[in-house]
This record gives structure tokens, C-alpha cells and sequence, in this order.
């Protein structure tokens, strides 16, 4: 059974299967806030970004599976320029946060907040600025969604083409690269900003408010999204997305999880709105579609069915590389793990701290 990482304000905490059900252990980085962890298939070092308050953004690698991690290099920007167009840029070019971490090809990839893409291709002990993103002009117009200043949250690396990265920005929607980074395009064409954007610019791709965006293993062209403004699919690659139904009891939320084999099939976690991010009634539930969001089942047995205000983040949702196991993370530290495909779901704790990211090792 596939053991499970799970990154809190806290500690990073490895949980895995026993013969009476899943168990956290001690936490790795115990009291400090990881807010992304990464096992790199090409050699299995274990990655993680803590965010220190004072002392900034670090990042920690383990060759030996958590038994002993090296400090190596943060990612940092360049000085702000003095002259030139970026001189008045409002964005701090400080980096606050590590809010994505994956890998493909040799290279790592993190995502940043403020909205910086950096790229590493010697695991970590050196870091460049993607400014072929960083530099778009369009960037002047990037704003926060739930941060005062945009940042990037989802990196997909198409695996069949490391070249080919795929990236979502709150506020600035999906971007492109076919050729590592050298060059860039918005492709959020058919995404609606209409639920908090004027009529005249809800289509506009450089303000979209993209919470998160997966890929199936399987079929990589086929991508899902949850939006501000609703739940989108594309089955092109992400150039042309296509909004779902709205299904019962809400297409609000943050999370969203693949199927690795089924293309599909996806979940996510339904919050009431922007303006209420509690589950709907007080009842906490996962939907799920098995025709490529034609339709829905809203699954929640196990799960509280009431006085429940669990809010389920971007990262906090995932399923497992063979398709059997569903693990769902909460703000308010609730952990719950299904080992069948979310009919039934097992609390393995509620007492965690406050969950950025489940992830399964």
C-alpha cells in the first residue's frame, strides 16, 4: 500500500498502512510550516519547502527517505530592476512562499508566491528565474485571488514531452510552454471570470482565477480544473476548456484529483462559495464523475455528515498511482483516506494541524 505524505503548518508527516489502519508518524521538521513535499521518480529524493516566517522560504532534500535532510538552495529572485518597465512593479520580488513542487524530465520545477517559475536541473542545489514568464508584459495585470499578489500553484510537466509544462496562475489563468520555458501562452480560452470580473472582461485569459489544474497520467492531453467560478475540463491539452454542469451541492471549491488510468474520472471537494468556504449544510462530501463531468455522485460516507467546516485546499486532495486510494487533507486537520475509490472514507485523524498538502509517496 502506497504510504502518504502529508505537509501541515506543523510538520511534514509520513502515513502509512498498518494491520489496523493508517497512522501518522512523528513529524519530520516538527513545529514548522512545510507547504510542499515532492518524491522525484527519476531517483526518489524526497523534497521539502518550509516556510519560516523571518527566515523565509527553505528547501530540504533527503537521499535516504526522510532519515536525514540537507538544507539546499531557496529560490530567489533577481534585485528589482531601477529602470526600465518593472521599475514601479508593484509585486514584491521577495519569494513568500514555495506553493508547488513537481518533477519531469531530469529538472524540478516551483512554483512561487508572488508569481515566479523557477527551474532547477541539479536537484535542487541551484535555481534559475524562468523570466521568459516572470518578463511578459501581461504580468502587469496579474492580481492575487486569496494573496495579495498572484503565484502559481499548479505545474503540469507533460510526461511525454519534458518540454511541455503547463502552469495555473490565481489571478492570471493557464500558460504554456512547448519548448522548456524559452517561450510562453495564455491558453484559458473558454474560462468565465463572469462571477467576479465586468461583462466586458470575463473572458479575458490573463485574469482568470484557476485554483487548480491536474492532468491523467494516462492521457495527458486530458486536463481538469476547478475555477473560481465553477469546474472545467479539456481533452486538447488544456488549449480549449470546457465548463461542467454544476452539480449538487456546489461547483465551488479548491481541490481536484485524477484518475491516473480513467481520464474520465475525477473528484473534487465542494465548499459553499467564496463568500461562505464551509461545506454546503455543514456536511463535508467529495464529488465524483465517471463520464468526464456529464454527471456526478456527491460521496460522503464516512465522512462528517454534519456541523462540519473542514475546507479542502488545492493540494489537499489526491489519489493514488494505481487508482485504489483516495487521501483528503483539511485546514482544520482533518485526515481521511478511502480504499475504495471514496464509497467509504476511514478518518485517520482530526487532530492533525492545519493540512497544505496530501500526497501520495
Amino acid at each position: 500500500m502506497q504510504p502518504l505524505h502529508v505537509a501541515t503548518r506543523k510538520g511534514l508527516f509520513l502515513v502509512e498502512r498498518g494491520k489496523t489502519g493508517w497512522h501518522p508518524g512523528p513529524p519530520h521538521f516538527a513545529g514548522e510550516p512545510v507547504t510542499q513535499v515532492l518524491v522525484d521518480p527519476a531517483d526518489g529524493a524526497w523534497y521539502a519547502a518550509l516556510r519560516l516566517g523571518h527566515f523565509g522560504v527553505k528547501l530540504r532534500r533527503s537521499r535516504d527517505r526522510g532519515a536525514s535532510w540537507q538544507e539546499i538552495a531557496t529560490p530567489a529572485f533577481p534585485p528589482k530592476p531601477t529602470e526600465g518597465p518593472w521599475k514601479d512593479d508593484a509585486t514584491p520580488w521577495t519569494l513568500d512562499l514555495a506553493w508547488c513542487l513537481e518533477a519531469g524530465g531530469g529538472r524540478l520545477w516551483l512554483g512561487g508566491l508572488p508569481a515566479g517559475l523557477f527551474v532547477s536541473d541539479d536537484q535542487g542545489d541551484s535555481w534559475q528565474l524562468v523570466e521568459s514568464l516572470w518578463d511578459r508584459p501581461e504580468r502587469k495585470e496579474w492580481f492575487g485571488g486569496g494573496y495579495d499578489h498572484a503565484g502559481i500553484h499548479s505545474i503540469v510537466v507533460d510526461p511525454r514531452d519534458a518540454k511541455h509544462v503547463t502552469v495555473a496562475i490565481s489571478c492570471a489563468g493557464v500558460w504554456q510552454t512547448r519548448d522548456g520555458g524559452a517561450t510562453w501562452a495564455n491558453t484559458s480560452q473558454g474560462m468565465d471570470a463572469g462571477a467576479y470580473m465586468p461583462p466586458e472582461r470575463r473572458y479575458d485569459g490573463n485574469i482568470q482565477d484557476v485554483h487548480r489544474i491536474v492532468a491523467c497520467p494516462a492521457a495527458p492531453d486530458v486536463l481538469w480544473a476547478q475555477h473560481h467560478g465553477g469546474m472545467y475540463r479539456s481533452t486538447d491539452g488544456g488549449m480549449q476548456w470546457q465548463r461542467l454542469e454544476r452539480p449538487a451541492p456546489s461547483d465551488f471549491g479548491f481541490a481536484v484529483a485524477v484518475h491516473p488510468r480513467e481520464p474520465k474520472r475525477a473528484w473534487f471537494v465542494p465548499a459553499h462559495s467564496d463568500a461562505m468556504r464551509v461545506p454546503v449544510d455543514g456536511k463535508l462530501v467529495v464529488n465524483e464523475t465517471h463520464d468526464g463531468g456529464a454527471s456526478f455522485e456527491s460521496l460522503g460516507y464516512g465522512l462528517p455528515p454534519h456541523d462540519a467546516y473542514h475546507l479542502v485546499y488545492r493540494h489537499g486532495l489526491a489519489c493514488s498511482d494505481d487508482g485504489s486510494t483516495l487521501a483528503m487533507g483539511s485546514t482544520t486537520g482533518g485526515l481521511w483516506i478511502s480504499e475504495d475509490d471514496g464509497a467509504l472514507w476511514h478518518c485517520v485523524s482530526r487532530d492533525l494541524p492545519p493540512i497544505a498538502q496530501v500526497r501520495f509517496v
